[in-house]
């Protein structure tokens, strides 16, 4: 397989490391869109609902199938942490975090094919370049990130009202008695705010990239060894690789149920 994709990639190193990680794309700069990211992000959204109507819609309580047992047990664990993380009682936030949860952890799911599978289909397609992780491109997790960031300025603003909200940035983190002082500090409040709650979004957009990003790049590395030899290490990675889709799925729904769990609480009397 690697014979035939290197009539795409190129014959050495290099060019098949910077062929697996070129999107294909159009546009330039910002406006650049990359098709491959979008197809697979939404195919899987696809996929994802067409299973649980499915499932939904073929409930048995007395004899549950072995898909159903698994989205229970999904639902049950995505609940308690709800519970435990989330103050207070919102419909949205359940079905929001296991949905989360599923989606992120099969897009994630996406870099356990072996690593020429698809793009070598592609190039049989007359299709030059595919990247088949969503999460492996930034854009994937920052719009992820920045939809939890809109949904945290709802609930803020639902919780504490616009005026709350205005001196969540005006008065918070430093509070004064002082109204001389209060005016002085309220520049430095501002700045401060708004670098705490635009590092929330990033740093989850980030870390979800980073870890992706890596693991797709060590897959890709493992594929440039001797077809004899790549088995152990890829298998090794692979069964190590689980654990970290998981986790990083698990991450990003925690950190989404808890910032909107902390927008949800009224501000203190001294913010």
């Amino acid at each position: 397989m690697n014979e035939a994709h290197e009539t795409v990639a190129g014959p050495g190193p290099v060019e098949y490391i910077q062929h697996h990680l070129h999107n294909l794309s159009v546009g330039e700069g910002f406006w650049t869109f990359h098709i491959d990211t979008f197809f697979f992000a939404f195919g899987i959204a696809v996929l994802i609902g067409f299973v649980a109507k499915k499932i939904g819609d073929n409930l048995n309580p007395d004899n549950p199938t072995g898909m159903q047992n698994l989205l229970e047990i999904i639902l049950e664990f995505v609940g308690q942490q709800v519970k435990d993380a989330f103050n207070g009682y919102n419909p949205l936030i359940g079905p929001l975090a296991f949905t989360i949860f599923v989606w992120v952890f099969m897009m994630n799911a996406m870099d356990l094919l072996p690593v020429d599978l698809l793009p070598w289909i592609a190039a049989e397609m007359g299709i030059p370049y595919l990247k088949v992780v969503p999460t492996a491109n930034l854009d994937t997790p920052l719009s992820l990130a920045a939809s939890v960031f809109m949904l945290v300025v709802i609930f803020n603003i639902r919780a504490k009202g616009g005026m709350g909200f205005v001196k969540m940035f005006l008065f918070h983190p430093f509070p004064a008695s002082n109204p001389v002082v209060k005016i002085i500090l309220i520049p430095f409040n501002i700045m401060m705010t708004t670098i705490e709650e635009l590092s929330k979004p990033i740093s989850m957009g980030l870390r979800l990239f980073g870890n992706m990003f890596a693991g797709e790049l060590i897959f890709i590395l493992i594929a440039l060894l001797p077809w004899w030899i790549q088995f152990a290490p890829g298998g090794l990675w692979a069964i190590f690789h689980i654990l970290i889709i998981t986790l990083q799925a698990f991450i990003f729904m925690l950190l989404t149920v808890v910032y909107l769990g902390m927008a949800n609480q009224v501000l203190e009397a001294d913010h």
